[in-house]
């Protein structure tokens, strides 16, 4: 094939798009994967689709208008990964109100991979998820969907629609739901020592409270996690489930 200004400028849109996809999908953006692995990634990926997508004519008008079909085609991307990566999101919010709840949100440190302040429970769930997503090869599902993207939305053919607010809607809803499951456990364990803990108050003023109840809760809640550790495979399998049903639908409202 005869590589013209044509192809180029249809091998820069596959490329854009694949960026994107790639700087914000999940395992695939973490900070501690070096930059020339992800632009080597996009680039191969790019090469491949540029020979295998089905393409047709680019229909546009001067610079402004290619210059639109580029910002198009990085939105798309962009918004399949930040959608796919709803996990990380999910499970930030569940071990921070858990730590809230049991008092470790005093301690924060830094993650490495997101590069912000984050709490010790919501690291734990955050690598335990990562963990189980390169076990059962979801990042190969990632991959998948960005390459059969190409078959529902042609090159030069994407709609930005307004509509996709209300994805975005579902989103923010199945973040406090799942969330919040994922929650509930430590929250009803902690209600339960908080109403113990007035009913010691009443019976016995001359306690401290305040000390016995930063211990109590940290062991309940502590415990409880241990207990609740095995329930995680079934909880990344439900997010897992989301992030799939999440991608499907920006793909379906960008088309």
């Amino acid at each position: 094939m005869t590589f013209t200004i044509q192809n180029f400028e249809l091998f820069l849109l596959i490329l854009v798009r694949i960026t994107g996809f790639i700087y914000t999908a999940p395992f695939f953006s973490l900070k501690n994967m070096p930059t020339h692995v992800k632009t080597g990634l996009s680039i191969f990926l790019a090469v491949i689709m540029f020979y295998t997508a089905p393409t047709d004519t680019l229909e546009y008008v001067g610079v402004i208008g290619y210059a639109m079909l580029v910002v198009a085609e990085a939105i798309l991307g962009l918004v399949m990964g930040f959608f796919a990566n709803i996990a990380y999101y999910i499970v930030s919010f569940a071990g921070n109100i858990i730590d809230m709840e049991i008092g470790f949100s005093m301690v924060n440190e830094l993650d490495p991979i997101t590069m912000i302040q984050t709490t010790i429970t919501s690291n734990l769930y955050g690598y335990l998820v990562l963990l189980m997503m390169m076990i059962t090869n979801l990042h190969h599902y990632f991959l998948k969907a960005i390459i059969d993207s190409f078959q529902v939305i042609k090159i030069g053919e994407v709609v930005l629609n307004p509509g996709i607010y209300q994805l975005m809607v579902r989103f923010i809803t199945n973040y406090f739901v799942i969330g919040f499951r994922i929650v509930l456990p430590i929250f009803a364990s902690i209600l339960v020592v908080n109403t113990i803990l007035a009913i010691l108050a009443k019976v016995a003023p001359h306690m401290n409270m305040f000390v016995i109840g930063m211990q109590l809760k940290l062991i309940v809640g502590l415990l409880v996690l241990t207990m609740i550790i095995e329930l995680i495979p079934s909880v990344a399998d439900f997010i897992f489930r989301e992030m799939i049903t999440m991608l499907k639908g920006a793909i379906e409202y960008m088309s």
